[in-house]
């Protein structure tokens, strides 16, 4: 059973940098099979997408925030890494990361909240 947990601070200042770190358990990174997400809920709004690496470490991104936006991966931790640049308050969200198999079958980490706040 692939597990996901993410981690990373809670609060974040305006113009500074965001990073999360995903650990995934019960499965490679590196398994084709997988493709691997992050994902974010602001306030009161739906489910936003915010970009996926391959196992090949292929990356996509979300139009709406690619130029702040990378995604990354650590082989050796088997963790996925968010980074969102010049955050603002409208980033504040609960952030997700999520594998999706070639089936579609979709496993989802509890998420973890971040503030943006001075």
């Amino acid at each position: 059973q692939v597990q996901l947990q993410e981690s990373g601070p809670g609060l974040v200042k305006p113009s500074q940098t965001l990073s999360l770190t995903c650990t995934v358990s019960g499965a490679s990174i590196t398994d084709n099979a997988y493709y691997w997400n992050w994902i974010r809920q602001p306030p009161g709004k739906g489910l936003e997408w915010m970009g996926g690496i391959s196992a090949s470490a292929t990356t996509y991104y979300s139009p709406s925030d690619k130029s702040r936006t990378s995604i990354s991966r650590d082989t050796s931790k088997n963790q996925i890494t968010l980074q969102l640049s010049s955050v603002t308050p409208e980033d504040t969200a609960v952030y997700y990361c999520a594998g999706v198999q070639l089936n579609g079958r979709t496993s989802w980490g509890q998420g973890t909240q971040v503030t943006v706040s001075s």
